[in-house]
C-alpha cells in the first residue's frame, strides 16, 4: 500500500505493509509521471512502515529512482525497516540509494540539492 503527498516541492511516498509485486505498479508509476510532468523532480520514499519487500518490490523502487534521476532529480529512502535495510545491504543497493532517518532530514537534503543546481 502506498500514500502520497507533496511537501516543500518533494513528492513524499509512504509504503506500508508489503511491496512484493507489480499489481499496483502501473498506478504508482502513473502518479509519479503526473508529478514529474508538473516539474516535481524530488522524491522521498518512507519505508519505515514497510514490513516486507522482495525483488519485485526492489524493482519498483529502482524504477522510481531511474524516473527521477532521468529528469535531473533525486530519490531518497527514509528510515527503511530492518528487513528492507538488510535487503538493501545484501543487494548492495545501499550504495545507490541515499538513506535518511527522518522525513525532515530527507526533505532538507533534497531541497539542498535542488538549490545547488
Amino acid at each position: 500500500m502506498v500514500s502520497s503527498s507533496l511537501e516543500q516541492n518533494v513528492l513524499l511516498l509512504t509504503f506500508t505493509e508489503r511491496l512484493m509485486r507489480d499489481d499496483n505498479a502501473a498506478e504508482l508509476f502513473s502518479l509519479v509521471e503526473d508529478f514529474l510532468s508538473k516539474g516535481v523532480t524530488l522524491c522521498a520514499v518512507d519505508m519505515s512502515q514497510l514490513e516486507f519487500m522482495n525483488s519485485a518490490g526492489l524493482g519498483i523502487v529502482i524504477t522510481l529512482l531511474t524516473k527521477f534521476r532521468t529528469k535531473g532529480g533525486e530519490l531518497v529512502v527514509i528510515q527503511p525497516s530492518e528487513h528492507v535495510k538488510k535487503l538493501l545491504i545484501i543487494t548492495k543497493l545501499n550504495a545507490i540509494f541515499h538513506i535518511e532517518e527522518s522525513r525532515e532530514a530527507a526533505i532538507q537534503f533534497l531541497n539542498g540539492l535542488d538549490s545547488s543546481q
